[in-house]
C-alpha cells in the first residue's frame, strides 16, 4: 500500500467517526412552582427556615438578621397544606406557623 492510499483510508475513517450520533436531550427539572415564602426577619440574628408536610422538614434557606428574603418552595405543589418553621442559628428559639396553604407568596414575619 502506498502513502496516498493510507492517507485516503485515514481521512475516510476519520470522517466516518465524525458521522451522526445518537444524542439524548433532557431538560432541567422545573424550578418555578410559583410558590414562595417571604421571610421578614426582624430578629437580631439569622434564622434557618424549614417547610414540612407529613412530618419531614425540608430546608428552604437562611435569612440574615434584620432582612427580608423570598425563598422559593420546591417539591411542594400549590394548594398543599404545610407547616413553616424558623430556627435561630444558635438554636435557642423556634418560630412556627401551622396549616399554611401554599398559594403564591406567603409572608412569614419574625417574630
Amino acid at each position: 500500500m502506498n502513502v496516498r492510499a493510507i492517507a485516503l483510508l485515514a481521512v475516510l475513517g476519520g470522517a466516518a467517526a465524525c458521522g451522526p450520533r445518537q444524542a439524548e436531550v433532557r431538560t432541567a427539572p422545573s424550578a418555578a412552582t410559583g410558590v414562595a415564602v417571604q421571610v421578614k426577619n426582624d430578629l437580631t440574628q439569622a434564622v434557618n427556615v424549614y417547610i414540612a408536610a407529613g412530618g419531614a422538614d425540608t430546608f428552604l434557606g437562611q435569612v440574615a438578621a434584620k432582612e427580608s428574603k423570598a425563598l422559593s418552595v420546591q417539591g411542594f405543589a400549590s394548594g398543599s397544606t404545610v407547616s413553616l418553621k424558623a430556627v435561630t442559628v444558635d438554636g435557642a428559639k423556634t418560630y412556627s406557623r401551622d396549616k399554611i396553604v401554599l398559594n403564591g407568596t406567603y409572608t412569614f414575619p419574625l417574630p
